[in-house]
């Protein structure tokens, strides 16, 4: 079996591949692009191999199955977990067996946790999808959060995001700071840039999250009928690579992002409750164009940002296309 491995974190984003809406992970394979999830339940189990301070085992799988009953709530989504136990295997070991747990990583000293898979590249499938968490950053489970350290439960939600095969949304603000960037405002738990000490906002999964497991995972019947929106980003005649297109649900309240994922400039955002929706085409923060973008000398960031003219409606159970918006440089 031909295996690569992609890798993607939580403070410090690795390498991603481009996707299309809220940035799933995909492969090109046998000339498709072919977007990576599971077929059916996902097992996994939990290493107790090497804790962090003031974690046990009981407290980190009590967390991870909080954070696994998430991400099964969503209604609109097919997603299921089968805990195996715990285990002596670590996270880093390549034994085909997914594995969350603690790792003392202080070579990584901004990132919390990073998740790794092993994909068969003939298949394209992933054989293996483990989690390690920075033994060497300070951890809180407490219910209400701590200020001593950084939410468990919170930190999991988003590396089982990328478990299920969600990239980073950009649904969210950053400022530089002394230690590298901080986070303002997000509207994702999937926003590469954690939620600061004592913070539990990345226990509550968003609409940009709950759209983008909803389209990987659609129930095969009885789910609810979503849409979609489609179309393209120009400039100066071309597509253009790298646009962050929002859309705002006018009576849904949802806030979903998607990416100009070619040199085409085509976005196409799904998983959307039928109904009218305010489109809106921006620069990604170029202080961390590396979170959403492999290449990024492919990625435009000079033109301003733009709203679609119209407002776009997103059918029941379909997408509108020829959504297109030509953006002008700054």
């Amino acid at each position: 079996m031909t295996r690569a491995l992609a890798a993607t974190a939580a403070l410090v984003a690795l390498a991603t591949a481009p996707g299309i809406a809220y940035m799933r992970f995909g492969l090109p394979i046998n000339g498709t692009s072919t977007v990576l999830r599971w077929a059916g339940a996902i097992p996994y189990r939990v290493s107790d191999a090497e804790l962090a301070p003031g974690i046990g085992a009981d407290a980190l799988d009590g967390a991870l199955q909080r954070a696994f009953r998430a991400w099964e709530g969503v209604a609109s989504a097919r997603v299921q977990f089968t805990r195996q136990g715990f285990t002596s295997a670590r996270p880093s070991d390549d034994d085909a067996s997914n594995v969350l747990g603690f790792e003392r990583r202080p070579d990584l000293e901004r990132t919390l946790a990073v998740t790794t898979y092993t994909i068969d590249i003939i298949k394209g499938e992933i054989v293996e999808a483990d989690v390690q968490f920075n033994a060497a950053q300070p951890w809180t489970v407490a219910d209400g959060g701590s200020a001593t350290g950084f939410d468990l439960q919170g930190v999991a939600q988003h590396e089982i995001g990328h478990v299920l095969g969600l990239g980073h949304s950009a649904i969210g603000e950053t400022e530089v700071s002394s230690g590298g960037r901080r986070l303002i405002a997000s509207g994702s738990v999937m926003f590469p840039i954690a939620f600061p000490r004592g913070s539990i906002e990345g226990r509550t999964l968003r609409s940009d999250d709950i759209a983008g497991v909803s389209d990987l995972y659609r129930p095969s019947s009885g789910g609810p009928a979503l849409g979609g929106l489609s179309g393209h980003v120009r400039k100066n005649g071309h597509g253009l690579f790298g646009a962050h297109v929002v859309a705002y649900g006018l009576r849904s309240g949802q806030i979903v992002g998607g990416y100009s994922i070619n040199d085409e400039g085509e976005w196409s955002i799904a998983g959307l409750e039928p109904g009218s929706y305010v489109v809106r085409v921006e620069p990604l923060d170029d202080g961390d164009v590396e979170s959403f973008f492999e290449d990024t000398r492919r990625v435009d960031l000079d033109f301003g940002v733009t709203y679609y003219t119209k407002l776009a409606v997103a059918p029941r159970a379909g997408v509108a296309g020829d959504i297109d918006v030509t953006v002008r440089a700054r």
